[in-house]
């Protein structure tokens, strides 16, 4: 478990996904190299629920400049893990309306 907790970065919280949470869906970042499998057993053995599918995007870099030097961000990609009907991870659960825990 070790070496698949280094691979799931963190859960990415914003306004979209607080949202799907409500369809008990969850937005993770993880490293690009993580694959679906990798994903779906890490969070099955670290919040102990049900992962019924897992959908993984790869997000382009953005064009960014400072001063006169252009470049680019980073790509990086992110997975959306669906649950199981009725079941929830209970540490990430967000209040939309205030955004608070």
């Amino acid at each position: 478990m070790n070496n698949l907790a280094s691979l799931v970065e963190y859960p990415w919280i914003t306004e979209k996904g607080s949202i799907l949470q409500k369809n008990g869906k969850y937005v993770f970042r993880v490293r690009k190299e993580t694959t679906k499998r990798q994903v779906k057993q890490f969070i099955e053995e670290t919040f102990h629920v049900h992962v019924t599918k897992v959908n993984s995007m790869v997000m382009p870099g953005k064009s960014k400049r400072v001063r006169l030097q252009p470049g680019f961000t980073s790509e990086w990609k992110k997975s959306i893990v669906t649950l199981k009907a009725g079941e929830k991870i209970e540490q990430l659960a967000v209040n939309i309306a205030t955004g608070k825990e």
